[in-house]
């Protein structure tokens, strides 16, 4: 790929989602790691690679997890919590996930789907009918609203804006015919399932959960709402720099944002989706397959190289193998995450900074492309 490309392609991942280096702990379970190439790669020389980078572009504090072979090989913390304390990250130290929130959501629902709960093809609107205010959707798009249903609204296919930020609903689609990222819908769903549950979209649909899928598959550091964990144990944010005051302390379930993890328990998820032991191996190729086709003409298709996008999921052919991936943006908080089930690989990463993308596409230079 030639630089300008190179580069447009990375433009292009930070703006569709929306220092000083301290020591490095971790957990070095081998000596080398395999990269999706097939190249072999030392942790010692990954350990200094990393934080060299870091220090050159800026990034304060970062989670790092590989996989192979379905096990994760490599998990490291780099830096500080804040630029203004400068407290360590260390391997209990939990960032904001922003977008990797989707994927582990939407793998929470297909469990439900999976125990009766929910349908994937019923519309979400009878459950939701009874709370919305007047003036949610608009009155063109209030017939589309009426036929969206988790499937389309977990492949991205619903015609809503990414978000609405107070705006009456308006979708430019019918719902199903084409691909729009909405973060949006994904509040939706979510409230329509925690009000079908009985049970809101707070404290108690976060348990719900931690009970049916983060404790069964080990993740003990990964949350939807606020609680003391979090309070003793999340980073600070950082953009351009400079420390973000604010923390944010969700008391609601945000499918689309909210997720607060690192990637060590993360990279557990993606095992999970590689090698399934909570849910059934046909409701986890039920969320891989390909529901979303992009069109010829979608700038994500031409900027990227993804094709389309599963129950979660974006997905893009490589010669490694279909990788699916999905990146996270809060701007002050960064992810980002992949798998290639065919070579039992998978990658993620959280900082707490907004160039975790340079970062990432300085690593490619050691460890292959990943995006």
């Amino acid at each position: 790929m030639n630089q300008s490309k190179r580069k447009s392609k990375y433009l292009y991942l930070v703006l569709f989602f929306t220092f000083s280096i301290g020591g490095c702990i971790g957990q070095n379970i081998t000596s080398t790691l395999k990269t999706p190439n097939g190249d072999n790669v030392k942790i010692t020389t990954l350990n200094t690679y990393i934080k060299s980078a870091m220090d050159s572009i800026g990034v304060p504090g970062l989670s790092i997890a590989i996989i192979n072979d379905h096990n994760i090989v490599y998990h490291n913390t780099f830096g500080v919590t804040s630029l203004k304390t400068k407290e360590q990250v260390t391997k209990n130290t939990i960032f904001e996930g922003a977008s990797l929130s989707k994927p582990l959501f939407a793998y929470f629902l297909m469990k439900m789907v999976e125990n009766g709960d929910l349908d994937l093809d019923k519309p979400i609107y009878p459950y939701l009918k009874a709370i919305f205010p007047d003036g949610v959707i608009a009155k063109e798009s209030f017939e589309a609203y009426q036929k969206l249903t988790p499937r389309i609204i977990l492949s991205h296919g619903t015609g809503i804006p990414n978000w609405v930020k107070g705006k009456p609903i308006t979708i430019a689609f019918e719902p199903g015919t084409d691909f729009s990222y909405s973060g949006e819908a994904y509040q939706h769903l979510g409230a329509a399932f925690g009000t079908k549950m009985g049970i809101g979209w707070g404290s108690k649909l976060d348990s719900l959960f931690l009970k049916e899928v983060a404790h069964p598959i080990g993740m003990d550091r990964s949350f939807y709402t606020w609680n003391d964990v979090l309070e003793k144990n999340v980073a600070k944010g950082h953009m351009k720099g400079k420390v973000n005051p604010e923390i944010h302390r969700d008391k609601k379930v945000g499918p689309g944002y909210s997720l607060q993890s690192d990637a060590e328990d993360y990279a557990l998820f993606l095992i999970e989706m590689m090698n399934p032991k909570n849910i059934k191996t046909s409701t986890r190729d039920e969320m891989l397959k390909e529901h979303n086709h992009f069109k010829k003409e979608s700038k994500l298709l031409k900027e990227t190289g993804q094709t389309g996008w599963g129950l979660g999921f974006a997905q893009k052919p490589t010669p490694n193998g279909l990788m699916h991936l999905h990146t996270g943006n809060n701007h002050d908080f960064q992810a980002y995450s992949m798998f290639i089930p065919k070579q039992k690989y998978g990658f993620v990463m959280f900082a707490n900074s907004d160039n975790l993308f340079p970062l990432l596409q300085t690593l490619e230079k050691i460890i292959g492309t990943h995006f």
